[in-house]
């Protein structure tokens, strides 16, 4: 998929930063970039969070930071009649200009981290004070801001993208290896024949797999398995259909290869996933039902 630039600068005016909330009857599939940070929490809705490599579902009090130029969009459920989040994005060029006082080592690192994007816990009084940034001005807005990346910088986080995942910087080589990544998208479903795909961008097969690989860092094999997973679990968390129905149901040709794909990716099997999201959904909805 190629992203889209989005050209937030314009948006902004003569404020330091982008600081607004977003209500909208559904997050539409929106595959873009921008060379700003951006602090985004969901305060309302569920759906899918693709954030360069990443592909994993969200809830109310998701709360993400990016980094420049990293690919994400959030796509909500369908069916949703309404859907909020608060979107904070500030250039490097703003924040940088903190980053040489005493004290502030730990958001440099914050934001460093965040070239793979990072995923928070939730917390109460941070979630509030998100919500609330919007509304300010002038100083009081800057201030409010660097207190909530401070926080966040004392936090435990989660990387989104993985460590192979870099953003392609070749107009040429871009448009070819998205279109290879939108065909994958389209047809992880099915059998993807290596020789058929290798034909899109005009390359033979064992030239396409180094390509591939020299452009995002993981085999062929790999990414398609990357999709698939992160298929399976939406589908774990969001249906209650058996785990063979969904391997199958995804791609996996064999349930044994594809239990050993996802206890590798995942760490455990789909199985304890499906109980361990379960029961973090119920604890976090009822956290955030009491944050309301």
């Amino acid at each position: 998929m190629k992203a889209i630039y989005e050209n937030i600068a314009t948006k902004k005016g003569s404020e330091p930063f982008l600081a607004y909330t977003l209500s909208v009857p559904s997050f539409e599939f929106k595959w873009h970039y921008h060379p700003e940070y951006e602090l985004t929490l969901i305060t309302k809705g569920k759906g899918r969070r693709l954030v360069g490599d990443s592909n994993e579902g969200f809830a109310e009090g998701d709360l993400v930071l990016l980094g420049p130029g990293l690919p994400h969009t959030w796509s909500s459920d369908k069916g949703r009649k309404e859907v909020s989040a608060v979107v904070i994005q500030f250039s490097s060029d703003f924040i940088h200009n903190f980053l040489s006082y005493t004290g502030f080592d730990n958001l440099a690192r914050l934001l460093s981290m965040a070239s793979r994007g990072l995923l928070f816990p939730r917390s109460k009084e941070t979630a509030l004070q998100i919500e609330l940034l919007p509304a300010l001005a002038g100083v009081e807005k800057v201030v409010s801001l660097l207190t909530i990346l401070q926080k966040l910088s004392e936090q435990k986080n989660t990387n989104l993208s993985s460590e192979y995942f870099t953003v392609v910087k070749s107009e040429k080589t871009e448009n070819r290896i998205n279109k290879v990544c939108q065909y994958v998208q389209k047809k992880s479903s099915e059998v993807i024949d290596l020789e058929q795909t290798a034909n899109l961008i005009h390359l033979s097969p064992s030239a396409f797999c180094k390509f591939f690989k020299r452009a995002t860092g993981k085999t062929f094999s790999d990414y398609i398995n990357d999709i698939r997973i992160g298929n399976t679990c939406h589908l774990l968390t969001e249906t209650d259909k058996a785990i063979s129905e969904i391997a199958y149901e995804t791609g996996f040709e064999s349930l044994t290869y594809f239990n050993r794909i996802f206890l590798k990716k995942k760490r455990v099997t789909p199985r304890e996933f499906r109980n361990k999201s379960l029961a973090f959904h119920l604890k976090n909805q009822k956290g955030y039902l009491q944050m309301k």
